[in-house]
């Protein structure tokens, strides 16, 4: 172990040394992984440790330009703390990842459904095995670890809520408690909802996002049961059901502190967030309200 052993020697070293030892779960230690091995390693792996520039890390970091902010962020901690520790170890006599700057990037942000993808999920959830749950994080925002963790226990037929109070913690199977307070939360139950949870009740939910049907009902070409042509937008995710909420939330005139509520929000920004996404209709709506032609 020396500043004459690879860069790829060392985040191996690094890795087992460091990282794993800490408990990290699963998802975590693949982020570092991922990142090294697609964006890193085919760049300065074989570089000694002791060779690799400032220079060398900023065109790594340049070639992530146009990509989202949050895939950037990542690839830049894993440089960032990859020859941090090389040179707190005595392995290097400067850290080359100190000043690295972030290239041009596109803010990542959960989207709504199209009204086209609303029409697709509406209609395979009639037959999908994972029907009842896309229709639950479209109707009630949860979060899909919220719903992984939900019981038909939680479902409160009699006061017309579920409750809120636990979530499946990321990358692993284990069952915590929510990061937040806000977390804990009793949603009342949609009128859309209601009568396909009553149909179910006691069997178990099949949290597994239909792409594949959703591809399918969109056009998709499939041959010899395989898709040879997807249709379906790469950014579709279960996170769109519940950010598709929201905006219904907005659309429907419902005040943003309710709303922060409803969507379990710590902070009233986050909701805000995305109420101020452009919203033709709600402008439009907004005017009528200003202008008295509102139900008119």
């Amino acid at each position: 172990i020396g500043g004459t052993m690879t860069v790829d020697a060392w985040f191996h070293q690094w890795l087992t040394t460091y990282k794993k030892p800490k408990g990290l779960t699963p998802k975590s230690l693949g982020m570092y992984c991922e990142k090294y091995e697609k964006y890193i390693k085919p760049r300065i792996g074989r570089l000694k440790l002791k060779d690799a520039k400032d220079i060398h890390l900023q065109k790594i970091m340049n070639e992530q330009a146009g990509m989202s902010s949050s895939h950037a962020k990542k690839v830049r901690i894993v440089l960032q703390e990859l020859f941090k520790r090389a040179r707190q170890s005595r392995l290097i006599t400067y850290d080359p990842s100190e000043l690295l700057e972030l290239p041009a990037t596109t803010t990542g942000t959960h989207r709504s459904l199209t009204d086209e993808e609303r029409a697709a999920v509406l209609e395979v959830a009639k037959t999908s095995r994972s029907g009842l749950w896309i229709l639950t994080l479209l109707y009630t925002g949860m979060r899909p670890g919220e719903t992984a963790a939900l019981t038909w226990a939680d479902v409160d037929f009699d006061h017309n809520e579920i409750h809120i109070h636990a979530a499946k913690e990321s990358g692993s199977t284990a069952i915590k408690g929510p990061k937040t307070a806000a977390g804990v939360r009793d949603i009342p139950i949609h009128s859309q909802l209601r009568p396909r949870l009553l149909a179910t009740c006691g069997k178990p939910f099949s949290p597994v996002f239909p792409k594949r049907e959703l591809d399918i009902y969109l056009g998709a070409e499939v041959y010899r049961n395989q898709i040879i042509r997807s249709v379906v937008a790469p950014d579709l995710t279960p996170y769109c059901l519940r950010h598709t909420f929201c905006t219904d939330l907005q659309r429907a005139g419902v005040p943003l502190n309710v709303a922060k509520e409803l969507m379990g929000h710590s902070d009233i920004s986050t909701t805000a967030n995305i109420y101020t996404h452009r919203d033709q209709a709600v402008l439009h709506a907004g005017m009528a309200l200003l202008d008295g032609s509102a139900g008119k």
